[in-house]
């Protein structure tokens, strides 16, 4: 909330600061010219959450430019800086370093096979990981002409899980977006020790082939360590495993799957879900979110102790934001591009909700805006400012010095004209 700052100060006549003096009649007058004395002022506490402005600044370095600029226009005011993140690319990052973690480079089986070195955060209590599927199976590691779901596996996504529960963590937050896999999670089971067999009792192949031939799933190699380990799975889409909205037919094209796959995978991940409910009752392939990331979701659900969760909401209660946010006077936040999408569940709008909750006004500024953005008005942003101040290119916009010194010049006017309405 708002202090009051005691300062003693010069008696001008003209200035804000000119010094009052009531009368016993109530009336007010000048204090005499030149005299020294006591006046109390607004000190703004304002919270800063900004979503990275992907592959230009971290949620931290967006974060901090908007402070830079705050505070040239308000040299007194009291910022906080808070990462922020929606659970999909930057979540890693956003968290590990905005709540003062470390991050850890593990290699790992990639999608097709290869090896590849991934990145997860534990956090500084020690026993919390934060990680992102995609560091290990996603799509942009695959050439879009060798995608090909029938081969790519989450096996790496279970050697990060192993690697983090051999370090002591036993809490875990997994984004799972931007997958080049369709394997139902088997890829990761098999990492973690369970029996994804065939009908000689034999491992099946990797990859969504290896569901042609499950007969039956064991756990005998599973680390004892992972039944006292929780997942909060950072989760945005409500597909099931199978159907017409399932991941095969939604989601496969994009992975390199023609029609005929995604009729055998399809086929294949309903097969494997009567086989899973044999052993793990848990099993529910009609749960929304069990077809994120190819059928991770289902794996995750069935055979670990996850939750499915919105991953700005994970973001926002990991970080504590509101009660942050609970004593703030303004709130800023804001991401690349602003835009209809944004309502849909982003970052900026997670905040903007908080903000709103607890009367607070909400800010956002982003790289840029497309003409729908003014949706944001009527999810708790108040006012949105596009940072860009001149024309330019696309690369040249998003060169991390520029617009680091955009957002900075943009926050710098918006709070000097802030700093005016409010004397």
């Amino acid at each position: 909330m708002s202090l009051l700052k005691r300062n003693f100060l010069k008696n001008t006549p003209g200035s804000r600061y000119a010094a009052r003096t009531h009368t016993e009649g109530g009336k007010v007058k000048p204090a005499r010219q030149g005299a020294w004395f006591q006046t109390e002022f607004i000190v703004m506490n304002i919270v800063i959450a900004m979503d990275s402005f992907k592959g230009s600044l971290s949620s931290l370095e967006a974060g901090n430019a908007v402070q830079t600029g705050i505070l040239r226009a308000m040299p007194d005011a009291q910022t906080t800086v808070r990462p922020l993140a929606d659970g999909g690319e930057g979540t890693v990052e956003a968290l590990t370093a905005g709540l003062g973690g470390s991050l850890v480079t593990v290699p790992v089986t990639g999608p097709l096979g290869g090896c590849t070195d991934a990145v997860y955060g534990i956090l500084n209590d020690g026993t919390t990981a934060v990680m992102e599927m995609s560091q290990a199976a996603g799509i942009t590691l695959v050439d879009e002409s060798a995608r090909n779901p029938l081969r790519t596996t989450t096996f790496g996504v279970g050697e990060m899980i192993l690697d983090a529960i051999h370090r002591g963590c036993r809490r875990f937050i997994v984004g799972i977006g931007g997958s080049a896999t369709n394997d139902g999670g088997i890829g990761m089971l098999q990492a973690l020790g369970y029996g994804l067999l065939n009908e000689k009792s034999k491992p099946v192949p990797r990859g969504a082939r290896g569901l042609s031939e499950l007969a039956r799933i064991t756990d005998d190699g599973v680390p004892p360590e992972l039944a006292s380990c929780r997942f909060r799975i950072a989760c945005d889409v409500t597909n099931p495993l199978c159907g017409e909205n399932g991941c095969s037919a939604v989601f496969g094209p994009q992975k390199g799957a023609d029609a005929a796959m995604i009729r055998q995978m399809d086929g294949w991940l309903r097969a494997y879900a009567k086989t899973a409910r044999k052993a793990f009752p848990k099993a529910d392939p009609e749960e929304p979110g069990t077809g994120a990331a190819g059928g991770l979701g289902f794996a995750f659900r069935t055979f670990t102790n996850a939750v499915l969760e919105s991953g700005i909401r994970i973001v926002l209660e990991e970080t504590h934001l509101e009660d942050f946010v609970r004593e703030a006077d303004i709130v800023v936040t804001g991401e690349g591009r602003l835009d209809g999408q944004t309502v849909m569940g982003k970052a900026p709008v997670g905040v903007a909700e908080i903000a709103r909750r607890h009367r607070k006004t909400a800010i956002a500024f982003a790289g840029s805006t497309a003409p729908d953005a003014g949706a944001c008005n009527a999810h708790g942003i108040d006012a949105y400012f596009p940072i860009l101040r001149e024309i330019t290119t696309l690369p040249q916009a998003m060169r991390p010095e520029n617009a680091g010194k955009n957002l900075s010049d943009t926050a710098e006017q918006v709070f000097r004209l802030i700093r005016a309405v409010h004397g």
